[in-house]
């Protein structure tokens, strides 16, 4: 599932670019919607859509906000009692960026990404997505000022809203992560917001069946569950075409980050990412399942990424972008099935 060699690194400097125009707006929009622009470029980059970039930008620009003021200082002597306070979004951008600027970002993300784990659900999962797109271009295309500025936002945006789901029992073990998913039960009432649906969680199904010490395995059981995931949007995304994509989303920005963790830290990584499949899933997965179309004999991945790119939808863009990973036939389907059940934005 690792594209790092189909793609070759951007040159243009459209990312950093796009990254630096980005970087005076905050990580949300009327109150609590997230900012998907950064997320967004760079999929398009990375899969070749750097030329559309700034036009793409341009016509997101009414949905951003400027970053919200400073609050109170984030030090190493009070992060914990300013963990999950969105008031601080600036402030935890702002600690985030000096800590960056003194240190290699790869022990600033060792640091944290056990910190932030248990609140991988925060934001409707969309920090640790911000920061999985991060650390996919600092691995592949290297370090630059606005990428590193990048991590800081996302780290920033996720210790700001970082909020543990409440306890949970472990029901009957599955015995895969396609039967895990499908033995989610919904949460009983999912005509609320995430936050309402997701204090609803009482339960998953145990999965894996046995703990998972071996980091080379729960590489492959978070490859897995990606792969389940983005599956399993194809026949059931008529449910919440929008929020289902984070499903597979937010597991696959954990995979992206593995390699540049210590490998201690990647068997807890995979049981955080399975609690976020898990609760996108029981909060927006509809009863039924539907069928969806296969995908058109001989129609390459990287044109239907042109599709995404050219529907315009910032979701749409990077569930697209994680089937991609994926590569397989139901993978693509589900990419189109999202371009189908998503309205375009351009």
């Amino acid at each position: 599932m690792d594209d790092t060699t189909r793609n070759s690194p951007d040159t243009s400097g459209t990312l950093d670019e796009a990254l630096d125009r980005l970087h005076s707006f905050g990580p949300e929009r009327d109150g609590w919607l997230s900012n998907h622009a950064p997320m967004a470029v760079e999929a398009l980059v990375h899969h070749g859509q750097a030329p559309g970039v700034h036009r793409w930008l341009d016509h997101y620009r009414a949905k951003l906000e400027d970053m919200p003021d400073r609050f109170t200082e984030v030090t190493p002597a009070n992060w914990r009692e300013a963990l999950g306070d969105p008031r601080r979004i600036a402030d935890w951008t702002a600690y985030f960026e000096r800590e960056t600027a003194v240190r290699p970002w790869r022990e600033v993300l060792a640091e944290w990404w056990p910190r932030l784990l248990p609140g991988i659900a925060a934001g409707a999962t969309h920090p640790v997505i911000r920061v999985g797109h991060c650390v996919r271009t600092l691995l592949t295309a290297g370090e630059s000022e606005p990428r590193v500025a990048e991590l800081a936002h996302g780290l920033g945006y996720w210790a700001a809203r970082h909020q543990p789901l409440p306890p949970l029992a472990s029901l009957a073990p599955a015995t895969g992560a396609a039967a895990a998913l499908d033995a989610v039960d919904r949460v009983p009432d999912q005509s609320g917001g995430v936050r309402d649906r997701l204090g609803q969680l009482t339960a998953f199904p145990l999965w894996p069946q046995h703990p998972v010490t071996d980091p080379d395995l729960a590489r492959a059981r978070l490859e897995e569950l990606v792969r389940a995931a983005t599956h399993r949007y194809a026949a059931y995304a008529h449910g919440s075409p929008i929020m289902l994509v984070h499903a597979a989303t937010a597991p696959n920005a954990v995979l992206r980050t593995l390699p540049a963790l210590p490998r201690e830290l990647w068997a807890p990584s995979l049981g955080a990412a399975w609690t976020a499949s898990a609760a996108v899933t029981a909060a927006y997965a509809p009863a039924q399942p539907a069928d969806f179309p296969d995908v058109p004999d001989g129609l390459p991945p990287e044109e239907i990424f042109a599709r995404a790119a050219a529907h315009g939808d910032d979701h749409t863009i990077k569930f697209t972008d994680t089937a991609l990973d994926v590569g397989d036939t139901t993978a693509l389907a589900a990419a189109l099935r999202s371009i189908e059940l998503n309205p375009p934005a351009l």
